[in-house]
């Protein structure tokens, strides 16, 4: 069985940049957010102001979920061991998916305490919650700013913390839309109205990152590449028979991985087919860490598991529980990391 090793080591080192930016931008923004944090929860209790305090538990959700996506990144950034073969890159998905989690169930409590404040809505120091929550404003502006830095893109982990600090800054402008209404006009019934409308906001985008992240430690498909599409090019390559077990998954932010079989005509020779196929995964779908093997019609296999794509039900294993090795030259592996 042949191996071969591609290094991009200008991908890598891409990758580790981007890394590096996103520390940065996390530990400057959970610096300003933790400062603010402690103004404007003083400020919440003391203007008996729901949408301050809403505000303000975003803020501690903001400063905690930073803090976590910081620890993350710290143990992403861990070599891979014999164990642990992709390292500890898993754990930023799983912040990201505490982080979602928390901004949903934080969502639901302020939602159910503005609503129970509709029927009975208290008096607010308006003029001390608009300047509380401008302060908040800037706070959460200055963080936001910081963090757009790094890769919120393509970091579902970053793209959480963000997500924590822009629902914040909903929260604030709302606070401080509440405190002018109230001011102005005693409309004391728009703070708990404001709140209910801020935590549904909320509510739904951390739901998108609750959804990614719990359909990445699920192994699915990136949401991005559709699988039938894939194994409909590689079939289309020069050569190849059969495209066959294709497995997309992605190991963490801004990492796809995939394996499949390829079955090439038995008079080809098959590392040709093999850096085709290659090139078409990183140039059409920006795949570069891939598993491939080459087989020809003499390979027999096991009972594989393969994807079900629409084009995939019809092929036809040979399900015994034992492989052909009478012609080594015929497999072909490739290990890229």
């Amino acid at each position: 069985m042949g191996f071969h090793h591609h290094d991009h080591e200008d991908g890598h080192d891409h990758h580790h940049h981007g890394k590096g930016a996103s520390k940065r931008a996390l530990l400057t923004a959970f610096l300003i957010i933790a400062v603010f944090l402690v103004v404007e929860t003083i400020g919440g209790f003391i203007t008996n102001s729901l949408a301050l305090l809403s505000d303000a538990g975003h803020m501690l959700s903001d400063a905690l979920a930073l803090l976590l996506s910081l620890i993350a990144v710290h143990f992403a950034s861990r070599p891979p061991s014999a164990k642990r073969t992709f390292g500890m890159k898993r754990f930023e998905i799983l912040a990201a998916l505490t982080n979602g989690v928390t901004l949903v169930v934080i969502s639901l409590f302020i939602f159910w305490e503005g609503f129970e404040r509709m029927w009975d809505p208290p008096k607010v120091a308006s003029g001390s919650m608009i300047i509380i929550a401008s302060v908040g404003l800037l706070a959460n502006i200055a963080a936001a700013m910081v963090l757009m830095r790094g890769d919120t893109k393509n970091n579902v982990n970053l793209r959480s913390a963000y997500l924590h600090v822009l629902g914040d800054l909903l929260g604030s402008v709302a606070a401080i839309l509440g405190g002018i209404l109230m001011w102005a006009f005693g409309w004391y019934i728009a703070d708990p109205i404001i709140s209910i409308i801020v935590s549904i906001l909320i509510m739904l985008s951390a739901w998108r990152v609750t959804k990614e992240s719990i359909n990445i430690l699920l192994e699915g498909a990136p949401s991005r590449l559709d699988t039938t599409k894939v194994e409909q090019r590689l079939s289309q390559l020069t050569g190849v028979v059969k495209v066959h077990d294709l497995h997309i998954w992605t190991v963490t932010s801004d990492f796809d991985s995939l394996t499949c079989h390829l079955v090439v005509q038995d008079d080809l020779p098959s590392y040709p087919v093999l850096n085709d196929a290659l090139r078409l995964l990183e140039k059409e779908f920006g795949i570069t860490h891939a598993t491939i093997q080459i087989e020809n019609s003499s390979t027999v296999h096991g009972d594989l598991h393969c994807q079900a794509t629409a084009d995939s039900h019809d092929h036809d294993h040979n399900h015994e529980h034992e492989h052909n090795h009478d012609h080594p030259h015929d497999h072909k592996q490739h290990n890229h990391s």
